[in-house]
């Protein structure tokens, strides 16, 4: 046996791109985009795809250049997730949240070539632009206007997206990957200002993920998938490739609501959807005029949800699964995968269940919470805390440019997460406390340093410590703990402090919580003690500021 090796037939490259024409062939006439008015079939929607790439290419780009998206859940958005990789390159959605000073830190240090533009997002983008470093290659700019309308074309953008629809060959062969480890997407973990985390994932680890998560969540043939989560948020946890191989509907939303959702349920029959807990918060609190006429399934990831939550939104019949996933897994690898006995439980007991992060997707090689100077395994007790280690297919190649941080979270053949988490009797996990300088809220991660960094630069700021507010609706929010100069005190006010950082941060960012104290706790070496901090904001009981 040992004379039998890899050959052309046996070892081409996997990639997910590959589902979009096996979708045309079976279902060619069923819909496979749904956006206001307009509906696409996946004979329509692979077409465009190709007609896409070929323009891609047309235009200059080359095998592993990156496109940027930064677009809303919009059909582009959508074919995107095709197009680019289909051209040989890399995509690369980013955040619309985020202000320009970010997006033009991230566009610079990813080296896009050519960026995919929503209309609403235009004057965001050439401001980002505007702050490249002088002399710098700037990428061309593609327009997606709503509703395909392309009349107008504003000032420094090269054409619209439906003209690269238009003019793109039906007949390209799209550039297929040569090896399972090309390059697929370029996403960041956060807007960091002064080192990006630009995760790069492969094509054979995007495949793994996105046939992982089917299998986990048992999606059939043909789900009606509402787009809740945005795409821009590693991938849509890889649904879009995922919803081309089960041959779904994908109803696509600009902006969504409580009301728009159930309106979306109830007009498509929706069967699939996910979400931060921020979403389950949402729907949960919206008062319904009739309950569900059928089971709809949702899956959700990021802060954990708070039992209360699960159980009301179980209540009004949504099927909430829970997993827990990172931007550099591409997807949920460790899922609270349910077991049939548990239906027997009371309705409190089954939701603190789910709520658990639970075990190894079957696509891991290995799941483990460990200590982290040693590496070995923590006591199975549901106590002993530890650091979440992942090992598996679709763990990120690394960090774009960083090797000194990629190796720094990969060693010892593991994934070291950065998260805190125990391990149960059963072999479930549940995180605990996620690493010390991110928060999540509303299913966004930003880093606590950053916001630190901009503290400290207003004037009348001695010392800066951010950390995790509870609240009610976004699941966390950064709450800064500060001492002020001593010409200071008396004069500045915690909303002076707010509206200091609103200038200068992304609204999501910005402090919703300021406690100015005399001194900030701090070790014998002078560092701050920031898990009395974290404390200190619990005490506090959950944010209930305004939610916009």
């Amino acid at each position: 046996m040992d004379q039998l090796k890899p050959g052309p037939a046996n070892s081409t490259p996997l990639t997910p791109i590959g589902f979009l024409g096996r979708a045309a062939t079976i279902y060619g006439d069923c819909p496979s985009v749904v956006y206001n008015s307009r509906t696409y079939t996946w004979s329509e929607t692979h077409e465009r795809c190709i007609r896409v790439a070929s323009s891609l290419v047309s235009l200059g780009i080359k095998r592993g250049q990156v496109v940027s998206v930064v677009c809303p859940n919009v059909p582009a958005m959508y074919e995107a997730h095709f197009a680019v990789p289909m051209a040989g390159a890399v995509l690369n959605t980013i955040n619309l949240r985020l202000d320009a000073r970010t997006i033009s830190i991230l566009l610079h240090h990813s080296e896009s070539k050519l960026i995919l533009v929503d209309y609403q997002s235009a004057s965001l983008v050439l401001e980002a632009l505007s702050l490249f470093p002088p002399n710098s290659q700037l990428p061309r700019l593609v327009l997606i206007a709503d509703d395909g309308d392309s009349s107008s074309i504003p000032p420094n953008f090269h054409c619209s997206y439906e003209a690269l629809v238009e003019t793109g060959d039906p007949c390209f062969k799209w550039i297929r990957p040569q090896s399972d480890f090309d390059p697929i997407s370029l996403n960041y973990t956060s807007g960091t200002t002064s080192s990006p985390k630009g995760v790069v994932h492969c094509h054979r680890g995007i495949f793994t993920i996105t046939v992982d998560s089917l299998i986990e969540w048992s999606v059939p043939k043909e789900p009606v998938y509402l787009w809740t989560l945005p795409m821009f948020h590693a991938n849509g946890w890889s649904f879009p490739w995922g919803m081309a191989a089960v041959g779904g509907t994908n109803i696509c939303l600009r902006k969504f609501d409580a009301a728009v959702v159930y309106s979306a349920i109830r007009k498509y029959k929706v069967t699939h959807m996910c979400g931060a807990p921020v979403v389950l918060n949402m729907i949960s609190s919206f008062p319904l005029n009739e309950p569900l006429q059928y089971p709809v399934r949702i899956l959700t990831a990021g802060a954990p949800p708070p039992a209360p939550i699960l159980f009301r939104t179980e209540s009004l019949g949504f099927v909430v699964s829970h997993g827990y996933g990172l931007t550099e897994t591409a997807g949920l690898v460790v899922c609270c995968t349910w077991k049939n006995d548990w239906n027997k439980l009371p309705a409190t007991e089954r939701a603190r269940l789910k709520s658990r992060q639970g075990v190894g997707s079957i696509g891991m090689a290995e799941v483990d919470v460990v200590e982290p100077e040693t590496g070995v395994s923590v006591k199975s007790d549901g106590k002993t805390l530890g650091e979440v280690v992942l090992k598996g297919a679709c763990v990120m190649l690394g960090y774009l440019k960083d090797p000194q941080g990629t190796a720094k979270c990969t060693k010892n053949g593991w994934f070291y997460t950065g998260d805190v988490a125990v391990m149960h009797p059963d072999g479930y996990l549940e995180i605990k406390d996620r690493s010390k300088d991110v928060i999540i809220s509303g299913g966004e991660n930003l880093s606590s340093v950053e916001v630190e960094s901009v503290l400290y630069t207003h004037p009348a700021v001695n010392e800066a410590a951010v950390v995790a507010r509870p609240d009610e609706f976004w699941g966390e929010t950064p709450c800064a703990f500060v001492s002020l100069k001593v010409d200071a005190k008396g004069k500045t006010e915690e909303k002076d402090v707010i509206d200091f950082c609103r200038g200068k941060l992304p609204k999501y960012m910005v402090p919703k919580t300021v406690v100015i104290k005399d001194e900030l706790p701090k070790t014998s070496t002078g560092k701050i003690q920031k898990y009395l901090l974290r404390e200190m904001a619990k005490s506090l009981g959950p944010s209930k500021v305004s939610r916009l």
